[in-house]
């Protein structure tokens, strides 16, 4: 009994070596790093997405709450907050530039 366990014991240990070890020498080859660098990819990918869908989402929010338009004009509708505007040249520049 004692020597069959022993028997069962070391066979499934080879087998676990042998399969680990044909994992890490697959991983080496060009194919597997190759799939490695095409999952950091991917997933980098899936990272900016998900950035750039955070940044629409709080831009969206942001104008909501400011009142403001996707343009930047303020909305004519009575609101709770200030609708706040922001323009590229000063009002001084705009007037007398010519």
């Amino acid at each position: 009994m004692k020597r069959g366990l022993w028997f069962v014991a070391g066979a499934g240990t080879a087998v676990y070596v042998m399969v680990r070890g044909r994992r890490a020498a697959e991983v080496l080859t060009v194919d597997g790093l190759k799939d490695r660098v095409g999952a950091i990819e991917v997933g980098a990918r899936i990272f900016r997405d998900e950035v750039a869908q955070g940044r629409a989402d709080k831009e969206s929010e942001l104008r909501e709450r400011l009142g403001l338009v996707p343009h930047g004009t303020p909305e004519l509708t009575g609101g709770r907050h200030k609708a706040v505007t922001t323009s590229p040249i000063p009002e001084s520049d705009q007037e007398g530039s010519n």
